[in-house]
């Protein structure tokens, strides 16, 4: 099989050298060139052009963002960000989200070569998630380690229910949605296209903490409804979209005919927190049949186990098909394990959220 070629631009020689050892060591991965900036990565992806790209938006002579750009105006490629954990880099991570970058990896300013060292499967499994990723899609918009953590389940978080059982159903609806490689952007077409008046959402994208209140921030600017990062106790109401906070898992609760959010910390489900299957379990066992579940564009198997359980208590549920996927892993898993009802494209599922009122 053909390696991942893979290119790391960064102005820290600690970070070059670290990610350029971690991608080096790992199988099916090829480091392909180092570089300090921009333009010398320019210069080199003359010689030969990499699979994938991890790269830092604040460097000198030409920034993060401009390059991203003028590679995916030229040849789009997967890009995966390597930012800083500041309100500063969350910002400038969410404008290269929008400029398509696919994956964001958080860096602190301090302990970067253990906190580098101790994100190594992280980084690794973002460059296989990347190089999967559906080029012309990536155009249309602009394995595990060996030695991997063992991987948990929603149990970890919410005991199954013992048998199956269908919440009453009450004139409040709520609409749950999972996704992760790809989600940032299909999550900006589904909900700037949504009225004021749309069921209330709660929403899990993977992605690093401190990064989602930015996303979120951005978003509540472009959208009719309200978007914010979700907060212990939150009511879902109406016009209204909570997003799990980075490195926290979601719940759904009812509260008598309403519903909250319960935000709080526990292992990682699936290798993530917050993981899709922790809200969806959530949902199956606290509104059922008054939810409609939604898995979208991502990598991995994290949401199938979920949402089929929320199929099974009487919800409706979605998958984003293969054609509009940047990655079609999350959803095609959901399919395979018979927790979809319906299949239909990025562009439809706005429409799909609004029969839910």
């Amino acid at each position: 099989m053909k390696p991942v070629n893979v290119m790391v631009v960064d102005d820290s020689a600690v970070v070059r050298k670290i990610v350029g050892e971690m991608l080096a060591a790992a199988p099916g991965i090829r480091l392909l060139h180092a570089v300090s900036d921009p333009l010398l990565a320019i210069e080199r992806m003359k010689q030969a052009w990499p699979d994938v790209i991890v790269l830092d938006v604040e460097m000198p002579r030409m920034d993060g963002i401009t390059f991203l750009k003028k590679i995916m105006a030229e040849r789009p490629t997967p890009v995966i960000i390597c930012s800083t954990l500041t309100e500063k880099g969350a910002q400038t991570t969410m404008a290269a989200m929008a400029a398509g970058a696919v994956a964001v990896i958080a860096k602190p300013k301090l302990g970067l070569r253990d906190f580098l060292n101790d994100s190594s499967a992280e980084l690794v499994s973002a460059v296989r998630a990347a190089a999967q990723v559906n080029v012309r899609r990536l155009a249309a918009r602009a394995a595990a380690p060996a030695q991997a953590p063992a991987k948990l389940t929603a149990d970890a978080i919410l005991p199954p229910v013992a048998e199956a059982r269908t919440p009453l159903q009450t004139t409040e609806r709520v609409v749950a949605i999972g996704t992760s490689t790809g989600g940032t952007l299909a999550l900006e077409e589904v909900l700037t296209a949504l009225p004021r008046v749309t069921p209330g959402i709660v929403i899990v994208q993977h992605m690093p903490e401190k990064f989602t209140a930015a996303f979120a921030d951005r978003l509540d600017k472009l959208c009719q409804i309200e978007v914010r990062e979700a907060r212990h106790n939150d009511r879902v109401l109406p016009g209204r979209a909570l997003i799990a906070p980075g490195g926290k898992h979601m719940l759904l609760r009812r509260d008598g005919a309403r519903y909250c959010v319960d935000v709080i910390d526990g292992p990682l489900v699936n290798r993530h927190r917050p993981s899709v299957d922790v809200l969806f379990r959530s949902v199956a066992r606290h509104a059922g049949a008054n939810a409609l579940g939604i898995i979208m564009t991502g990598m991995g198997d994290d949401g199938a186990a979920g949402l089929l359980e929320m199929r099974k208590a009487g919800a409706r549920t979605v998958a984003q098909d293969e054609e509009s996927c940047v990655v079609y892993g999350m959803p095609k898993e959901a399919v395979k394990r018979g927790g979809v009802e319906k299949t239909v494209p990025l562009k439809a599922i706005d429409r799909e959220i609004l029969q839910q009122r």
